[in-house]
């Protein structure tokens, strides 16, 4: 006998649907129990403890059955009502979000001043699906939420040492997230535009060719064009480039399925990527580096729109552009495995 799955909601919702023969039932609690913060670490941050992990307990949404959820770590300045949400990190356990100091503090470094102490909020999302295979609540075409409590805590974050980029063509820097000598970050690269590396703190400049820096050394030239991860050691006197180029590719896109894609660019305050495009009517993922290996789509399950959640790979998991027309779009990396984005018609 075919077996039909519905959802079934005890006492004040009634049933959202009945099966036509016998089949499994899904019950759900009237009043489903949300996630929850149980314990929240010491969020004094400091440059000496950036290898520390720093763990945040919870406890998982309880439905009232076996379900699978996924679940977000936010924060927001306290008072602000999660207008501007930080999204730190996300899993599909609920029971612990763990951490090490130095990213945290590059997270909240980008809305939160430096060596000072702020109020921050904390909470869990979770988003649960029942994918039943059609429009009912609960369905990917309308997850179910459910938002723990907010947990105030004082933060302070430190402000990071950091290696200004000069003569690059645009204002950037490298920073340390240890305060080890050690920097990295994504940098802009014109071959045109030989640059050196100025430590602010102590007015050295670093030049260098092949790898190796040199005090007072001559400008480095870019082995190519885009946006690139540079790493230096100004301890062992060396850098490193490696190309990180994220772009749009799809059929909605001016290049189609084909590279080279459309190429965004990173701004560091927001720690997010964003290009200005016109887009047809059809579908775009994106990718890093022009190649498959690393690429995001909407997250298998959830109904696609103007903003949502983003998985690695996939199949059929393109995002749909359904007008065509000038956007801006933004694209946050949680993680190599998730991200979210957002469309926006100008």
């Amino acid at each position: 006998m075919k077996k039909i799955l519905y959802i079934a909601f005890i006492g004040l919702l009634g049933l959202l649907s009945a099966c036509e023969k016998d089949g499994d039932q899904v019950f759900m609690l009237e009043t489903p129990v949300a996630p929850s913060i149980v314990t929240m670490p010491n969020l004094t941050l400091e440059r000496n403890n950036g290898t520390n992990v720093l763990e945040f307990v919870c406890t998982p949404v309880k439905p009232g059955f076996a379900a699978s959820a996924n679940y977000f770590l936010e924060a927001a300045v306290s008072e602000t009502n999660f207008a501007k949400t930080i999204a730190i990190q996300s899993n599909t356990t609920g029971t612990s979000f763990k951490i090490a100091v130095s990213e945290l503090n590059q997270i909240l470094l980008k809305e939160l001043p430096a060596d000072q102490a702020s109020n921050v909020d904390f909470r869990v999302r979770s988003v649960l699906v029942v994918d039943a295979g059609t429009t009912a609540p609960g369905t990917g075409a309308k997850p179910f939420e459910y938002t723990s409590d907010v947990q105030t805590a004082s933060v302070t974050v430190y402000g990071l040492p950091r290696l200004d980029l000069i003569d690059s063509g645009m204002t950037q820097k490298i920073e340390s997230a240890l305060g080890n000598g050690e920097y990295t970050g994504f940098v802009k690269f014109d071959v045109t535009k030989p640059f050196t590396l100025l430590d602010p703190d102590t007015q050295t400049s670093y030049g260098g060719a092949g790898g190796t820096l040199a005090a007072n050394g001559s400008g480095i030239v870019p082995e190519a064009d885009g946006w690139h991860i540079l790493t230096a050691n100004i301890s062992a006197l060396t850098y490193k480039t490696e190309a990180y180029m994220i772009g749009l590719v799809g059929s909605a896109t001016p290049n189609g399925w084909d590279a080279p894609d459309s190429k965004m660019d990173y701004h560091a305050a927001s720690g997010t990527w964003r290009i200005t495009i016109d887009l047809v009517v059809g579908h775009m993922k994106f990718r890093r580096n022009d190649s498959w290996a690393w690429n995001m789509g909407f997250v298998e399950g959830e109904t696609p729109g103007m903003s949502g959640n983003l998985q690695q790979g996939g199949v059929g998991n393109d995002i749909p552009i359904n007008e065509a027309g000038n956007y801006t779009v933004i694209f946050t990396i949680l993680s190599d495995t998730s991200g979210t984005y957002e469309i926006i018609k100008n």
